[in-house]
């Protein structure tokens, strides 16, 4: 035993300290997070109903204008996280925030509400995307879509979409007895 040997012990034990405080202070500071939380998703309604105007402009997730007798003027509130994608040739948005898929463009021509289901029955039969399962959406999930401002070639949607289509029919109904089903305007924003 020697004094020196002590003394060298206690400057080794002290350094050894040091360095563990200085690798964890570097890992702190130096490293990202290994953990990413993800965003809750938003639940919208999926299912068609028969809705009033009063429960139309009631809707969460949506920032109103004006209101008038066949809806509202207005835009969707939710912080969209769009992906463009090409899935077995045929061009899809998926939005993750919502957990939709949309088609990107929507069909060529104007048209009636019974030609655009049966267009959409048409995606079905040719497995668009690799899906058979697409359908109108409810007025929730088309009021998402609007922009609070004109963004794709004067429309109030996003440029992810196609820029031809000026509104999209809904599998929502009115309230009032009549055939009439929902739609909303990607031209006027309402």
């Amino acid at each position: 035993y020697s004094p020196h040997y002590f003394d060298h012990l206690v400057w080794m034990f002290n350094m050894r300290k040091y360095l563990l405080y200085v690798l964890i202070i570097s890992f702190v500071l130096l490293c990202h997070p290994i953990i990413h939380a993800e965003e809750p998703r938003i639940n919208l309604r999926s299912s068609f109903r028969y809705l009033s105007v009063f429960q139309v402009q009631s809707m969460s997730n949506v920032s109103i204008r004006k209101k008038h007798n066949g809806g509202f003027d207005g835009y969707g509130t939710i912080k969209h996280v769009y992906e463009t994608k090409a899935i077995e040739g045929c061009k899809v948005v998926i939005d993750h925030a919502t957990g939709l898929m949309w088609h990107q463009s929507g069909s060529n021509e104007c048209m009636e509400w019974d030609k655009a289901r049966d267009w959409v029955w048409g995606l079905n039969e040719m497995g668009y995307a690799g899906y058979n399962d697409w359908e109108l959406p409810t007025v929730e999930e088309a009021i998402s879509l609007l922009e609070s401002s004109k963004k794709n070639d004067k429309l109030y949607i996003a440029p992810v979409f196609g820029n031809k289509q000026k509104w999209i029919w809904t599998g929502d109904r009115y309230d009032s007895g009549d055939m009439w089903y929902w739609h909303v305007h990607f031209e006027f924003g309402e």
